[in-house]
């Protein structure tokens, strides 16, 4: 029995109540609001050809692996002074030779794994692991062989409080893409990081793109997604979210330094598919198990 059977069978008389709400083909599909013009209409070639020499050079890395489905929304934002000077700090680190994670063709995996149009949940993370072989542009997640580190083992212990046939990553690992595949959005505030040195971009630039993006969520996935705010600074995320509309999930972090004050009793993964089962119906829960080849997960 999967994950989110379970969540199904306890909400299914819910879901019925609940039917008027939305179904599970308007919820995967683009939101009913009307599209602003300048959203409707945005071509990504007339964009291009709008930029200056030095905002294509410096937005290359955008133009190439953004996915399309988000571009239109934070376009503006990607040639706003801050962000541009975000991009020449970005571009002098890696002429100087410092190693900067995770690797510049992963920033922004986030997008590509979890289109705009598929977000069912959200995850907010901190700061990119700083270590080798470990960031990869999805928050908590690193790439086999490498070990799942210790606050992505304490999100394993309370997943198996809540389903207790929870299975994690083969070898220990942490590779979290199955649940981004699967509509889960995990985004750092702050994308990229020097080697060895946490926070070392942070308040750079990087945390407008992504106020933006965690906006974006909340104005166009406009049935609700759930937002799951893992500590203080993810709470400050979302506090201007509309909670009528969607479901928002606080919690101390996972890390060693907080989990004991709460974490592991969180509940947060059968509620988010209790919560989505009620609104949606059978099938709009996630399944959590992450028993899958690398291969088969996009490594």
């Amino acid at each position: 029995m999967s994950l989110k059977r379970k969540a199904a069978d306890v909400a299914t008389d819910a879901a019925k109540k609940s039917k008027a709400n939305g179904s599970i083909t308007s919820f995967f599909g683009a939101p009913k609001v009307k599209p602003k013009p300048e959203i409707a209409e945005f071509k990504k070639e007339d964009w291009v050809s709008n930029l200056t020499d030095e905002q294509k050079d410096l937005l290359q890395l955008e133009i190439d692996t953004l996915h399309d489905s988000w571009l239109p929304h934070l376009k503006d934002v990607l040639v706003s002074p801050q962000f541009l000077n975000l991009k020449r700090f970005l571009k002098k680190e890696l002429a100087a030779g410092k190693t900067v994670y995770p690797p510049m063709k992963d920033v922004y995996s986030w997008s590509r794994h979890t289109p705009l149009d598929t977000v069912k949940a959200v995850i907010l993370g901190q700061d990119p692991y700083h270590g080798p072989n470990q960031a990869h542009g999805l928050c908590f997640s690193v790439r086999p062989p490498t070990a799942a580190p210790p606050s992505l083992k304490n999100i394993y212990i309370a997943l198996k409080k809540d389903y207790p046939e929870f299975q994690s990553p083969p070898k220990n690992g942490g590779l979290l893409t199955p649940w981004a595949e699967r509509g889960v959005l995990m985004i750092n505030t702050c994308l990229t990081v020097r080697r060895a040195e946490a926070n070392s971009h942070s308040g750079k630039g990087w945390e407008q793109l992504t106020q933006k993006v965690i906006d974006t969520v909340a104005k166009t996935r406009n049935q609700g997604v759930v937002f799951l705010a893992w500590g203080n600074p993810a709470a400050n995320r979302v506090k201007e979210v509309n909670k009528e509309r969607h479901l928002i999930l606080k919690s101390v972090h996972p890390s060693p330094l907080s989990a004991s004050r709460g974490w592991f009793d969180c509940g947060h993964f059968k509620k988010t598919n209790e919560w989505l089962v009620q609104k949606y119906g059978k099938g709009s829960e996630i399944d959590w198990n992450l028993q899958v080849d690398p291969e088969e997960a996009g490594v």
